[in-house]
């Protein structure tokens, strides 16, 4: 669909899950589109993500609005690929820690006043509603099943929508080194790449993820920033009949689309470390603990054997909130910056490729400018 909107070229930066899904929305508005990335696409924190799908536990009302129908937009690519292995909506299984921390009746309180599709567990109970999880770890306050929860492999949801992105006419420029973007006059004006690449456009789209607040900062912009360095640790294919994603005191898991289960936790993120060098190091015994707490919550505590892992930053902006739409200073400079990529990246590709397009503010995206800091 064509548009009278000004804004007839656009570039966007950044080959993860908000550059991709914003280039193909923008794409299909007829809106001259190039996409550029530093390396290759998912390269970044879209292809180390548990990428969970839900809006569970607690946040601001506008926030869980926005993931509910980011969900929504998951719910109707599902019935596009009935069949995908990547992407499963079998539910997510969460308790807390036997302290004074555990909030899970208070949890599924609130989540039952929203609406949110919740069913409070005993240990014993479980097993007849999801299968594969170990009763001996659940808690004595039990677990909260949300049926309608699930998970997307980022990187093969990616490959999807960037052949419709070329397809559709879109320019993919990928291994272009660091990119900055121009701003002549107080107007965003296009991109330049360290490899020497030049673009032009009336409007440029920043989703770098972790990178978003230093790159905006050479604009003199400000976005509060609390991205961790964060590690996502995949084993080996193993048979097993865990569906749901767990969320656990110690570890979360979510299957993987070949058999493999994915792996993380706030404690592992803590032992990584950043050497001098802006490189990061991981101890064995970090992945192997995380390996053994994963063993410990599935039926059966299989052996799990280490395939991969990834490590780097998991953006998060300061205030925990995402970060969408037009910085206040600057026409034409758009930027993406949030912690749920995944159960966003549908909806916030689609509506900030409305706002570049029309240059109309989406009253969804209110709560959640640049301008707020």
């Amino acid at each position: 669909m064509a548009t009278s909107h000004s804004v007839s070229k656009v570039v966007v930066v950044g080959g993860g899950i908000f550059g991709v899904s914003s280039a193909v929305h923008l794409a299909r508005l007829g809106i001259q589109t190039a996409l550029v990335n530093d390396g290759p696409l998912a390269k970044g924190a879209s292809g180390r993500s548990l990428a969970w799908l839900n809006s569970a536990r607690k946040r601001s009302a506008e926030y869980h609005r926005l993931r509910m129908i980011g969900i929504d937009r998951y719910r109707t690519l599902s019935a596009r690929y009935p069949d995908a292995a990547w992407l499963r909506f079998d539910g997510g299984l969460t308790w807390d820690a036997d302290d004074a921390s555990n909030e899970i009746g208070d949890v599924f309180a609130h989540e039952r006043d929203l609406g949110y599709d919740a069913q409070h567990l005993s240990a014993g109970a479980i097993a007849s509603v999801t299968p594969g999880v170990a009763a001996s770890a659940v808690t004595p306050q039990g677990a909260i099943f949300n049926p309608g929860e699930g998970w997307v492999d980022l990187p093969s949801l990616i490959e999807i929508l960037i052949a419709e992105f070329v397809e559709r006419g879109g320019q993919l420029v990928t291994d272009a080194g660091s990119a900055a973007v121009t701003v002549v006059d107080g107007r965003a004006t296009g991109v330049t790449t360290t490899s020497g690449i030049s673009l032009a456009a009336d409007a440029v789209l920043l989703a770098t993820g972790g990178d978003v607040p230093r790159m905006v900062a050479d604009s003199r912009q400000y976005i509060a920033d609390g991205t961790p360095i964060a590690l996502l640790v995949w084993t080996k294919p193993l048979d097993l009949p865990l569906r749901a994603v767990l969320n656990t005191p110690r570890v979360a898991i979510r299957p993987t689309p070949d058999g493999a289960l994915a792996l993380d936790s706030a404690w592992s993120e803590e032992e990584v470390v950043v050497n001098s060098d802006g490189t990061y190091s991981v101890k064995t015994s970090t992945i192997q603990g995380l390996l053994n707490e994963a063993s410990n919550v599935i039926e059966g505590h299989p052996k799990l054997e280490l395939q991969s892992y990834g490590v780097g930053p998991k953006p998060i902006p300061g205030d925990g909130e995402p970060v969408f739409g037009q910085l206040k200073d600057i026409q034409g400079y758009y930027v993406a910056f949030s912690h749920s990529g995944a159960t966003l990246g549908l909806i916030a590709g689609e509506l900030l490729a409305g706002e570049i397009a029309s240059g109309i503010e989406h009253p969804l995206l209110a709560n959640f400018r640049p301008n707020r800091f």
